[in-house]
């Protein structure tokens, strides 16, 4: 799990799998950030109900370079470069060792191929080894089922739920909570 440089390509690939790599977001990056934002699957996914303008988005990720809580990434495919997604670290606290983590793949032709789970352990390594957190957490809307089997698959256990805690299109739904710790982590890279 070593960062590497593909200087030839010009992409750095901080953290690399054998099918994606996660590479920072960068200010350049904000239009392609800004177009991801208003995918109607990447918006009813995350629940987003927000609405940006593309120079929200400039400062927000000229704020990421300075905001030691949080880590920002692009997931993108190994062999292409393609970006297809993105995946955080938010509310990184360093007396309690823990963080939030988020992650959205964009697009039905990227989803069920392995992309979003070896995302998830790439930065869950750094999250347990580098960085070391004792927790990662995460929020989970009721109607994602694809997402809730993958984290249970990475080990992530339910911790309750928050009740109609999302009004998105004409309907209220849960968001339920997550939670992977350390030593879970650590267990299922044993077995």
């Amino acid at each position: 799990m070593n960062p590497t440089t593909d200087f030839a390509e010009g992409y750095i690939r901080f953290l690399e799998g054998n099918l994606v790599y996660l590479r920072p977001v960068e200010v350049e990056d904000a239009a392609n950030y800004y177009k991801i934002l208003y995918q109607p699957d990447v918006r009813r996914l995350t629940g987003t109900q927000a609405i940006f303008t593309l120079s929200q988005v400039t400062a927000y990720l000229e704020s990421k370079g300075g905001d030691s809580s949080s880590i920002l990434l692009w997931i993108a495919v190994r062999d292409t470069n393609e970006h297809i997604g993105d995946i955080a670290f938010q509310d990184i606290d360093r007396n309690n060792r823990s963080a939030n983590i988020r992650i959205a793949i964009n697009g039905d032709e990227h989803q069920g191929k392995g992309y979003g789970s070896e995302a998830l352990r790439l930065l869950l390594d750094y999250g347990f080894g580098i960085l070391n957190l004792h927790r990662i957490e995460l929020n989970v809307f009721s109607y994602n089922g694809r997402a809730l089997h993958v984290y249970e698959k990475l080990g992530f256990v339910r911790e309750g739920v928050q009740r109609d805690a999302l009004y998105y299109n004409h309907a209220y739904h849960d968001s339920i909570m997550m939670s992977l710790l350390e030593d879970e982590y650590r267990m299922q890279l044993i077995d």
